[in-house]
């Protein structure tokens, strides 16, 4: 039996593995992938890079990386990753990829960040979970905003790509704020 704490009726999360990092080499191919999360210039990575990568998160003592897996077939859609968590002050980043494109749009970005708020909240019991979008990544600002975050502030012009200049948007929840978000989601859910 799954882990409630880990599992939905659509995705699960899991540990990543060495098995996975042919998968996520593939999704470092597409430059739009990358382009939506990292500000970085998009490049691909070797299984080296991502082997070091994988590496250096195990041994992380501020994070927790995990894939995001399909029900129906355990396929890998993408990861979730809690980083820079500050233990003392309870705070933490976190940040998503849904690396298969044909998978966009389809709710497992939804799940798999409810999810992962619930183990931020109530197994790390972190006290604020924060993260940064840039301006041009609507869907993933509609979804964040969904789940209760709020925009706190804008590194203006943080960005360039393709010429033009683009905004960063720093967004926080705060535990009481995702409670809320929670118990007014069952209650719609339950017709309250």
């Amino acid at each position: 039996m799954n882990n409630p704490l880990f599992s939905d009726t659509t995705i699960r999360l899991t540990a990543l593995t060495r098995e996975d990092l042919p998968t996520i080499a593939r999704w470092y191919e597409d430059a739009d992938m990358q382009r939506l999360f990292d500000a970085r210039p998009a490049a691909p990575r070797s299984i080296t890079d991502l082997e070091q990568w994988l590496d250096g998160q195990r041994g992380a003592h501020n994070g927790v990386l995990l894939g995001i897996r399909r029900q129906t077939d355990d396929a890998l859609l993408g990861y979730v990753e809690l980083d820079g968590i500050l233990w003392a002050q309870r705070v933490g980043g976190l940040a998503i990829v849904i690396g298969e494109r044909a998978e966009r749009g389809k709710g497992y970005g939804h799940a798999a960040m409810q999810l992962a708020l619930r183990y931020a909240f109530d197994e790390l019991n972190l006290h604020r979970v924060q993260l940064t979008v840039f301006s041009y990544n609507t869907a993933a600002i509609r979804l964040y905003e969904r789940l209760g975050f709020q925009r706190e502030g804008v590194y203006r012009e943080f960005l360039e790509r393709d010429g033009q200049r683009h905004d960063m948007f720093l967004y926080g929840l705060l535990r009481r704020e995702w409670k809320r978000t929670v118990t007014e989601h069952v209650e719609r859910a339950d017709g309250s």
